[in-house]
């Protein structure tokens, strides 16, 4: 069993997966203009307006605040630290260009499950991948799979192999024992999945930037306390981006095919842009500007947080600091961080990675779990018998994943993220002529000096697919918000 899956997971995402998914975010980057790149200040702008408008949904922050939550996870520690020492210090430069391309993904399926997201029988908004593959493509069977792939994946797998982390760390660096670990894992992610979603989205609006800021901090203490091998350590990733040391050893070709891999498979992996998990957050939040898109700028936004900030200041703990000029092949993840934070926190380093890993991991679980039930409404617009059993699927996965060997379920985790990845990146790329369409009536409004509005009787072609009460005449209050802010329009 554990072999056949080793088999299709390097099949996966060796191959197919990694090219399947470069190549969707190629495509996006070029069609768009480099969306990404020109229009990257705006998406600040559209999070602090987007503050005090909108209704009848989650605020944008909190949509941000809860696919941050999944995207930080362990991996954001450990995955970084292997791939440095695996991929060497070049791995940082290809994962910050996978990111970078990756934004224009995160762009594209958060703006399509805005657009089809659809109301629940309680008015709450509810749509992702699914939707848009129902409703968009005509291909509802199509979106069956894909939730049950999500269902499988970040409904269960994944909530194991987060809670496996916390307590493999612990162990390695502390030898506690799994089961105080697993009663407070237990009791805490009990306490936010039992409120649903919108009690996940408030927990998550602060608990993800105050682990941002600590984790952050950090890093620049770190840093500041290693500043003069600033220098040497970005001629370094430089360097090894570009094979240039193994080239006097003729070890060329080798050394810069592990740092691209392992870059850009960690820059993919870790963000998810693409996996079409994120944009069932996206879709339950309230637009502001109202329209689709604005939506897709968040999330554009949710990927550089993720790679080009947190798991940046990861590489910069651990390369400032020197220890991977000593690290070696088998060495964990977890355990190279701890000797990097020991260079400045002294025996402070094991109790603060541990308290790290603990709240990256418990976010993750509560923001994977907030995707699964948000899938759940695509067979049941209120399901809460089935939102019971989920719950119910997810705690006895964390506690598995705490006093059990999960190696097979670490597979399983990525044959469902690999399926679910597969199956979104299609979709994406049969809808990117309305991605686009959305992108230029976004900005060309923009470029007016008007508030982005979309209507979709302007869209005779697509306007049958949308649910008539979301897109349709504004209220009297969204046109008088709407008056009062076109004259001062979003900066560019």
């Amino acid at each position: 069993m554990a072999e056949l899956l080793n088999f299709i997971n390097n099949l996966l995402r060796d191959s197919l997966l990694i090219y399947l998914l470069l190549g969707t975010s190629i495509w996006f980057t070029l069609r768009t203009g480099f969306i990404q790149i020109r229009h990257f200040c705006h998406t600040f702008t559209i999070l602090k307006d987007s503050g005090t408008r909108g209704g009848g949904g989650i605020s944008p922050f909190q949509a941000l605040c809860t696919s941050l939550a999944a995207r930080i996870g362990c991996g954001n520690l450990m995955g970084v630290a292997i791939a440095l020492i695996l991929g060497g210090p070049g791995a940082i430069f290809w994962m910050w260009l996978a990111a970078l391309i990756g934004m224009a993904t995160a762009f594209a399926e958060s703006t399509l499950a805005q657009l089809y997201k659809i109301r629940d029988d309680r008015g709450n908004a509810c749509g992702g991948p699914a939707w848009y593959m129902a409703n968009g493509l005509g291909l509802r069977w199509m979106g069956t799979l894909f939730t049950l792939f999500l269902l499988a994946g970040y409904g269960g797998f994944f909530s194991a192999v987060q809670a496996n982390a916390i307590t493999l760390s612990a162990q390695q660096l502390s030898g506690m024992g799994r089961w105080p670990i697993t009663l407070a894992l237990l009791i805490l992610s009990a306490a936010a999945i039992f409120g649903g979603l919108r009690a996940i989205a408030r927990l998550t609006q602060w608990l993800v930037p105050i682990i941002g800021i600590i984790y952050l901090l950090l890093a620049g203490w770190v840093v500041v306390h290693h500043w003069r091998q600033l220098a040497t350590v970005a001629a370094l990733v430089f360097n090894s981006a570009f094979g240039l040391p193994e080239a006097a050893s003729g070890l060329v070709g080798y050394g810069l095919a592990q740092a691209i891999f392992q870059g850009v498979q960690r820059g993919l992996f870790s963000n998810e842009a693409g996996t079409g998990s994120a944009p069932n957050i996206a879709a339950a939040a309230a637009p502001w500007p109202p329209h689709p898109a604005s939506q897709g700028y968040i999330q554009m936004l949710a990927v550089f947080i993720d790679t080009l900030v947190i798991c940046s200041a990861t590489a910069a703990i651990i390369l400032t600091s020197g220890t991977l000029e000593h690290a070696h092949a088998d060495l964990h993840g977890i355990a190279l961080i701890n000797q990097a934070l020991a260079t400045v926190t002294g025996h402070w380093s094991m109790p603060l990675l541990m308290a790290l890993v603990f709240v990256f991991s418990f976010a993750a679980i509560i923001g994977n779990y907030a995707y699964a039930e948000s899938s759940l409404r695509f067979f049941v617009l209120q399901p809460m018998k089935l939102k019971w059993l989920l719950r119910l699927l997810t705690l006895t996965m964390i506690l598995f994943g705490c006093v059990a060997e999960v190696s097979v379920v670490w597979r399983l985790a990525d044959l469902a993220m690999g399926l679910m990845t597969i199956t979104n990146l299609i979709a994406l790329l049969l809808l990117s002529p309305v991605v686009l369409m959305l992108a230029n009536d976004y900005n060309s409004q923009r470029a007016i000096g008007k508030l982005p509005t979309f209507y979709a009787v302007n869209f005779p072609a697509i306007a049958p697919q949308l649910a008539p009460d979301l897109w349709g005449r504004p209220t009297a209050s969204h046109q008088e918000s709407s008056s009062t802010a076109a004259p001062k329009p979003l900066d560019r």
